[in-house]
C-alpha cells in the first residue's frame, strides 16, 4: 500500500472524462479498472471480516469500498486497518472527521491529511497531544491555500 498519491481526485475525474485526450502511450498509466460488480462487493465484504489485519487493511484502502463497509472498518481494533480508511479518499467526510479524534495517533495523521477532512476540522488538530498530528495540521493549513 503506498502512501504516494501522483494525481489529485480532480485529475483523476478529468482524465476519465475525456479518455480520448490521452496518448495510447500513456493510456496504461491511467489503469481503468473494471466496472465494479456485485460479486466485487461481496468479496469485500467477505475480507473485511478476514483474520488478518493486512487483509482487512486491503479492503479498507480500497476506494470501492461502501460506506457502511467502511465504518465497520473504522471501528476496527488495529490502528493500521483504521488507518487505512482515514486515508482512503473515498471514505465519507462523518467518517474522515470522526477518525481524526481516534486514539492512535497515526491514524490521526492519516486524517488530516486526507483532502475529504474539512477545512474547519483542521484547527483542532493544530492543539492536538501528539507533535506529529500538529506538524501535519500546521502543513495542510498552509498548503491549503496554495
Amino acid at each position: 500500500m503506498s502512501c504516494i498519491r501522483f494525481s489529485t481526485p480532480a485529475q483523476r475525474a478529468q482524465i476519465r472524462g475525456d479518455p480520448a485526450a490521452i496518448g495510447a502511450a500513456d493510456a496504461a498509466v491511467l489503469h481503468l479498472a473494471p466496472p465494479v460488480t456485485e460479486s466485487k462487493l461481496a468479496r469485500l465484504r467477505l475480507l473485511a471480516r478476514h483474520a488478518s489485519s493486512g487483509i482487512r487493511q486491503s479492503v479498507a484502502s480500497n476506494r470501492h469500498a461502501p460506506a457502511d463497509l467502511l465504518a465497520a472498518l473504522a471501528a476496527d481494533p488495529e490502528a493500521a486497518v483504521r488507518g487505512e480508511v482515514a486515508r482512503n479518499e473515498a471514505a465519507p467526510v462523518e467518517l474522515i472527521e470522526a477518525l481524526a479524534q481516534d486514539r492512535d495517533a497515526r491514524v490521526r495523521c492519516w486524517a488530516v491529511l486526507n483532502p475529504g477532512l474539512p477545512a474547519s476540522a483542521v484547527p483542532a488538530l493544530l492543539e492536538d497531544r501528539d507533535a506529529q498530528v500538529r506538524r501535519l495540521a500546521g502543513w495542510r493549513r498552509e498548503h491549503a491555500a496554495v
